[in-house]
C-alpha cells in the first residue's frame, strides 16, 4: 500500500486505516477521474451562459433580477460548509471520535438544505420579476447552470443522508469510509463550482 500513497498522496485514509487502505485508493482515485466529467458539463454550461448574457430578448436581465446579498448569503452558507466537510474528514482520517464525526457531518448536511433553501428562495424572487427560463436565452442558460449545481447540492446532501443511516447501522465499515472520501470530493468540487457562479455569473453580471 506504501507504493500507492506514494503514487498518489492526499487520496487515501493514512496509516490509521490499514485495513481499508488499499480499498480507499483506487476507489477515491477513480472518483476523482469521474469528477473529470462533472467538470467539462459545468464548463460547457459556463461558457453557454457568457454567450447568451446579452440574448434577454427585452426581458430582465442580470442587474433587474440579481440580489447580491442573497448569492452572497449562499456563498457563506457553502463555504462554511466545505469547512464542516473538512472537518468531518479529518475526524475520520485520525480516527477521533463517533460522536464528532457524526456532528461535523449534520452541521454539513444542514448547511447543505440551507443552500438549496435560500436558491430556491432566489429563484422565486426572480420569477417574480418576470426572470422564468422560458423568457430569453439568458434566462435559460442561467438555471440551466445554477439548477443544476443546486440539483447535485441536493444529491449531495441525500448521499450525505444515506451514509450518516449507514454509519448508524454498520459503523465506520470500508463502505461508510470510501462513502464519505468520495463525498468530500464531490461536496468540495460544487463548493469550487458556485465560486465560479458567484464570480463570473453574479458579480460578472452586476459590473
Amino acid at each position: 500500500m506504501t507504493s500507492l500513497k506514494n503514487r498518489h498522496p492526499g487520496i487515501n485514509l493514512g496509516d490509521m486505516h490499514e485495513e481499508s487502505g488499499d480499498d480507499c485508493e483506487i476507489l477515491v482515485f477513480g472518483f476523482w477521474v469521474f469528477m473529470m466529467s462533472d467538470l467539462i458539463i459545468f464548463a460547457l454550461l459556463f461558457a453557454t451562459y457568457i454567450v447568451m448574457l446579452g440574448g434577454v430578448a427585452g426581458g430582465p436581465g442580470p442587474h433587474e433580477l440579481f440580489e447580491i446579498k442573497i448569492a452572497f448569503g449562499e456563498t457563506l452558507v457553502l463555504l462554511t460548509s466545505s469547512f464542516t466537510m473538512g472537518m468531518a474528514a479529518l475526524a475520520l482520517k485520525y480516527r477521533q471520535s463517533m460522536y464528532r464525526l457524526v456532528v461535523w457531518l449534520v452541521i454539513s448536511l444542514l448547511l447543505g438544505v440551507a443552500f438549496i433553501g435560500l436558491e430556491w428562495y432566489d429563484f422565486q424572487a426572480m420569477a417574480d420579476k418576470g426572470g422564468v427560463p422560458s423568457r430569453s436565452g439568458f434566462l435559460s442558460a442561467f438555471y440551466a447552470l445554477l439548477s443544476l449545481h443546486g440539483l447535485h447540492v441536493a444529491g449531495a446532501s441525500l448521499w450525505l443522508l444515506v451514509l450518516l443511516g449507514q454509519l448508524v447501522v454498520h459503523g465506520l465499515d470500508t463502505g461508510v469510509k470510501t462513502g464519505l472520501l468520495r463525498l468530500g470530493i464531490l461536496w468540495h468540487f460544487l463548493d469550487i463550482v458556485w465560486v465560479g457562479i458567484f464570480s463570473v455569473v453574479y458579480l460578472g453580471g452586476l459590473v
